[in-house]
């Protein structure tokens, strides 16, 4: 069954006025490119994409539950690299084997599911023609003593595509002294995706210990990670994966005593966006050429309040104008009924026509 508005709004609790009622007056939503079911035809054919790259954008947005919406809800799983994998799956040891996370996404109507090399290739003639994969191409392994927070190339383009993989993702972060290494291995990798058919998702995140100002964290502020989604599509991503803004003024805090980063503009928080989540969010989806490349935002990690912290995030992306949401530990961390349960509370959000665009 659905969620309907009614549930929505009990799950957001005391904050359901508060997002449900909000109307942006920072960056107009007649300004964006809007997600829709149409919209490789009313954004990405106007790009140089290939005819191979639009079928399979349009394959994304025409598989699961949210078919034909132009919303996209994708399974990730890399966390067994990125995290270390008996740390991951310790909760559920079922997904140790990447079978589970592909019936995971299957089982709950999303859109694609993306995963490492390993993952997918060791079942990839079962299901790549049944659900479209995301072959995740670079990690931060654990691995090294002490750890030294790097992306890696993990595998191939050529290989990817062998796979029969749909699109490939990326990740690159942002402000860390490997970033200019990163920036050239993903573009280029990018180009060669696209000339071979393949779509391609950037993880576009932050990464300096210096984002960190007394006692701020900065990494997911709306200006810093708007110019990482900025950069990102300027390189050749097709949908760009970011974490929701936590705050703003990041360049500001950047900029403060005697210290210089980056160049900022008062108006990016007097007049380009607010406080409000779902103005922080807009600022964001704006940095995406106003939408002409997707926005999808990280469900963060398995805490306390899931299901509800899920709606509400779903809820801040629709109506900021983003493309849907890419979540999974909140899903694979625990049972597989629950998993599928979260996924579609978060689907149900797109399917609302009573959440609209801010």
């Amino acid at each position: 069954m659905s969620l309907g508005i009614n549930s929505i709004e009990e799950l957001l609790g005391d904050e359901a006025s508060y997002l449900l009622q909000h109307e942006c007056e920072t960056i107009s939503k007649d300004r964006l490119a809007k997600p829709a079911g149409t919209y490789a035809d009313d954004v990405w054919y106007h790009s140089d994409r290939k005819n191979r790259v639009l079928i399979n954008l349009q394959r994304i947005i025409d598989s699961g539950r949210l078919a034909g919406t132009g919303y996209v809800s994708i399974l990730p799983v890399d966390q067994g690299i990125e995290h270390s994998a008996g740390a991951s799956f310790a909760k559920n040891p079922d997904y140790f084997d990447p079978e589970h996370i592909v019936n995971l996404a299957m089982e709950a109507g999303c859109n694609a599911v993306a995963s490492t090399f390993g993952a997918l290739a060791s079942v990839s003639r079962k299901y790549a023609h049944k659900i479209p994969f995301v072959v995740k191409i670079n990690h931060n392994e654990l691995m090294t003593y002490p750890n030294s927070y790097d992306q890696i190339m993990f595998g191939t383009i050529d290989k990817a595509f062998e796979m029969g993989a749909a699109a490939v993702g990326a990740t690159i972060y942002f402000g860390s002294e490997e970033s200019n290494r990163q920036i050239v291995e993903v573009s280029q990798a990018f180009e060669y995706a696209h000339e071979l058919g393949m779509a391609t998702i950037l993880w576009c995140y932050t990464r300096n210990s210096a984002f960190k100002v007394d006692g701020v964290d900065y990494h997911s502020s709306a200006d810093l990670t708007g110019q990482a989604n900025h950069l990102g599509v300027t390189l050749g991503a097709d949908i760009i994966k970011q974490k929701q803004p936590s705050n703003n003024g990041g360049y500001k805090a950047l900029n403060s005593g005697d210290s210089s980063y980056g160049k900022l503009d008062e108006r990016i928080y007097t007049e380009l966006a607010s406080d409000h989540p779902i103005d922080l969010t807009r600022y964001q989806v704006a940095n995406c050429f106003m939408g002409r490349a997707g926005l999808i935002n990280s469900g963060g990690a398995s805490g306390s309040n899931d299901f509800a912290d899920a709606v509400k995030t779903a809820v801040i992306n629709k109506r900021a104008g983003g493309m849907g949401l890419i979540s999974g530990r909140k899903a694979f961390q625990r049972p597989i009924k629950e998993g599928v349960k979260l996924l579609n509370m978060i689907q149900d959000v797109y399917l609302n026509d009573d959440i609209t665009l801010a």
